[in-house]
């Protein structure tokens, strides 16, 4: 049966980083790992941390189509031979500056890698809003089109 959205955030609730690509400048794709923070409660939409500064943020400025690639833990299933979840978000990316969108996401742990909170100079989110969410967990593997 195939899966719904809830179902695969279901998939994505203990699976804290994944690797967002962007097109770079130069035509290359450009990946980097970046964490949810545990911010799962997923609703097709993804929250990501930076500062204006990083490269990604020149990359979704020229070019918002991004992809996020999620790779799970198979858990105790594992021990059994089952692989864990896959999942492969292909979205448009948008820069938020908007304070109240920062504090809304903000999580203490956050602190290690901006100590000053969301007072940090050039601090910004990166939202991906899904366009089609592919997954895969060993058995049944399909699409949620948004």
């Amino acid at each position: 049966m195939p899966k719904i959205l809830s179902d695969v955030a279901e998939m994505m609730r203990d699976i804290d980083f994944c690797m967002l690509s962007t097109m770079a400048s130069d035509g290359a794709i450009a990946s980097r790992p970046m964490s949810n923070n545990r911010d799962v409660e997923y609703d097709g939409d993804s929250w990501f941390y930076t500062t204006e500064d990083a490269g990604m943020v020149d990359d979704i400025q020229a070019n918002p189509q991004v992809g996020l690639t999620y790779a799970g833990s198979a858990g105790l299933a594992g021990m059994l031979g089952k692989s864990g979840a896959f999942i492969h978000v292909r979205g448009e990316g948008s820069l938020v500056r908007d304070r109240a969108q920062i504090e809304a996401h903000w999580v203490e742990a956050l602190e290690r890698w901006y100590p000053q909170g969301i007072d940090t100079p050039g601090i910004v989110m990166i939202r991906v809003e899904a366009a089609r969410i592919h997954y895969w967990d060993g058995e049944d593997e399909g699409e949620v089109t948004l």
